[in-house]
């Protein structure tokens, strides 16, 4: 008979299981010459045997066996997850449907009956444990393909953040910003949004990716800033009135670039990827929302749109939170940074009015890790000028 393994690759280990020695003796010497063999003469040394280096790749196992039977002796590999996906075949001199359907049900491969057909035990075992290093390898394989896509999402989710950070921080330089304030405000509305992810009124827009999304979109809020002009944006004292309202196109500037961005992608796109796109652009229309809506106000006194309540979306009610927060604390070209007190009186005072009141809630709640956040990542101060 030709060699059922190749001489270069490891043999294979098969566990027989039988209670009679003179079965023992049969089946291993068959199999020897091509597998590494290992022999159990009752369940409970057949389950030991079991867990031994290197794990059997097959089993032949006897149903008729004192104390605890082949079946038995399934039930155990099978509960095991070591043993769970090696593949049993049933040895027996028992004839009939009802016995091989029970022993099929518990999970075997295959039957053979006894008394043995040497030719027809060889080929059964080779057939099977052909199959189970297909199965392996293809378990190899697929463990190696999602190990590769994750790999590559973790490698397109971080060029995804630093190419959101890279844009921020482009508004955020010409606003005499440091991406400090980026990564104080993301913070700010990460605590927000944890805080009121279980609660009704929120739940909906932070369940499932939604709230990593608000999230990451974050420091996008004031990438319309680009297109202030410098005279109003860098100005140290109070705007006029008409400066003001030039200002206030930020909201808007940066959201219709947003809506550009996706426009001029999707005309590029072929069929398949404008299919995905409704995916593929959900973080851009949170980051959008972010953009226009996180100068709304609760009353409907905010800008561009005046929308008011539940009409403005959860994502700008936290950024605006979470950018007067980050305003009040820290020096700006108009103001000295207000202490811890005076910044949560003027957030409570803007309860109902500036902002949603649940979102004024959160913020109390968790009021000291804002501090925490605020000290933690404190803008460096700026350095005295020597005199002459």
């Amino acid at each position: 008979m030709p060699d059922m393994q190749s001489d270069a690759a490891p043999k294979q280990t098969i566990l027989i299981v039988d209670d009679t020695p003179q079965n023992l003796t049969i089946l291993g010497e068959l199999l020897q010459p091509y597998y590494r063999v290992r022999a159990a003469n009752s369940g409970e040394r057949a389950l030991r045997a079991a867990g031994l280096q290197p794990r059997p790749d097959l089993i032949l196992l006897d149903v008729m066996m004192p104390d605890m039977d082949g079946y038995a002796v399934m039930e155990h590999l099978r509960a095991d997850p070591a043993t769970h996906d090696t593949p049993v075949i049933f040895v027996t001199a028992m004839h009939g449907t009802e016995s091989e359907e029970h022993g099929l049900e518990l999970g075997a491969v295959d039957y053979i009956t006894k008394p043995i057909n040497p030719a027809i035990v060889l080929a059964r075992v080779r057939t099977h444990l052909e199959l189970k290093q297909a199965r392996d390898r293809l378990a190899r394989e697929n463990e190696w393909l999602e190990s590769e896509v994750a790999r590559r999402m973790s490698e397109n989710l971080l060029i995804q953040d630093l190419s959101v950070r890279a844009l921020a921080c482009v508004s955020e330089a010409r606003d005499n910003e440091t991406g400090l304030h980026i990564i104080r405000t993301q913070t700010y509305v990460e605590l927000l949004a944890r805080r009121l992810a279980d609660h009704q009124r929120f739940r909906d827009a932070l369940a499932d990716d939604k709230l990593g999304m608000i999230v990451k979109a974050a420091p996008l809020h004031d990438v319309g800033k680009v297109g202030v002009p410098d005279s109003i944006l860098l100005k140290p004292g109070k705007l006029t009135a008409d400066e003001f309202t030039i200002m206030k196109c930020h909201a808007t500037i940066g959201g219709d670039a947003i809506s550009r961005a996706m426009e001029q992608a999707m005309a590029s796109a072929g069929p398949a990827a404008a299919e995905q796109a409704a995916r593929a652009f959900a973080f851009l229309l949170v980051a959008r929302e972010i953009a226009v809506g996180h100068h709304e106000k609760w009353d409907g006194s905010g800008y561009p749109a005046g929308l008011a309540g539940d009409a403005i979306p959860v994502s700008a009610r936290l950024m605006a939170l979470a950018d007067v927060f980050d305003a009040l604390m820290t020096r700006r070209v108009y103001k000295p940074p207000f202490d811890l007190e005076e910044t949560t009186r003027i957030i409570i005072e803007g309860r109902a009015s500036h902002f949603d009141p649940d979102v004024v809630d959160a913020f109390l709640a968790c009021r000291e890790q804002f501090a925490e956040v605020a000290a933690r990542f404190a803008d460096p101060q700026p350095e005295a000028v020597e005199s002459l």
